[in-house]
């Protein structure tokens, strides 16, 4: 028997992010968007019942074993799926302004200064091109990058392990933003949830824990 997935209710209100994230935003971006990702996935679940009862996380880390179509199918709605799910929980109301403990050490090190990530974030995301994702990520060598994936890739399944992002679609963003993607950047590090960031980064937490 196959396993099917669901959209995950959001960890607090839709006004709760206001006003870096709106109302109508949220519910477009939650309700509508990636429950469409779902609902695709589920469909090629549904369809493909060699792929058995495996994890996303699992179907998202063998792509390679997969054809084509199938393989980016998959990383296409799979990792919609994945993204998202990771995307509400990486968001959070009266969010600390920047990371604490290992992480911020890590950044301050990797980095020169949390301003200085902030900087080097902020370029990496301005320059990523179309439809895209730029996480904070933690390589094999368990030292921090900033990391730009396009279109629906997930840094899990290039062996990297996410641990903050920020959604460069325009459906994240159009509707208070317009094309001022420079302006939403800069309002994004008003929402981030530093502490999961920090309990990811030290293996207290999955990033696929919600």
């Amino acid at each position: 028997m196959s396993t099917l997935f669901s959209v995950p209710p959001l960890p607090y209100a839709y006004t709760a992010l206001e006003p870096y994230i709106d109302e109508a935003t949220l519910h477009f971006h939650h309700d509508k968007h990636h429950q469409a990702y779902v609902d695709k996935l589920n469909e090629i679940i549904t369809n493909n019942p060699q792929l058995g009862e495996k994890s996303l996380t699992e179907l998202l880390t063998h792509l390679d074993s997969l054809t084509e179509p199938l393989k980016t199918n998959l990383t296409n709605q799979g990792g919609g799926v994945y993204n998202h799910n990771f995307l509400w929980y990486n968001m959070a109301p009266n969010a600390s302004k920047e990371p604490v403990g290992n992480l911020k050490s890590a950044i301050d090190t990797t980095f020169g200064s949390f301003e200085a990530f902030k900087t080097a974030f902020k370029d990496a995301a301005i320059k990523n091109f179309g439809s895209s994702w730029t996480w904070l990520v933690k390589n094999a060598d368990n030292k921090l990058e900033i990391f730009n994936t396009p279109n629906q890739v997930t840094p899990i399944t290039l062996g990297l392990t996410p641990i903050m992002t920020i959604d460069l679609w325009e459906h994240a963003y159009y509707l208070k933003y317009q094309n001022r993607r420079p302006e939403y950047i800069d309002a994004f590090f008003n929402i981030i949830n530093w502490d999961r960031a920090e309990n990811i980064y030290n293996g207290k937490q999955s990033p696929e824990e919600l």
